[in-house]
């Protein structure tokens, strides 16, 4: 992806990052958010059911629900049909 990214694109980054349990400071650190950014976008995604808080060893990681993958899938069509390649994410 090049250029600014929308919320739709940090939102993909997020949930495909996030497709295993991750720390809210590595989601801000690979996704390159600020904190506050960063935090916005999280609590919206929670609310929508996408991502949900586990936690492991006395921390608190976020990971990618089941129901994040219509979102995930109508998103990569989306980008497809408009960019003729899938959006690109480096894990």
């Amino acid at each position: 992806m090049g250029g600014k990214r929308t919320q739709y694109e940090i939102y993909w980054e997020i949930l495909t990052y996030c497709r295993n349990p991750q720390s809210f400071t590595g989601i801000i650190h690979r996704c390159n958010l600020n904190s506050k950014i960063g935090q916005e976008h999280i609590t919206f995604l929670e609310s929508k059911g996408f991502l949900r808080r586990l936690e492991e060893g006395g921390q608190s990681l976020l990971k990618t629900t089941e129901a994040a993958q219509a979102y995930l899938g109508a998103f990569k069509e989306m980008y497809l049909e408009l960019y003729s390649r899938g959006p690109e994410f480096k894990l």
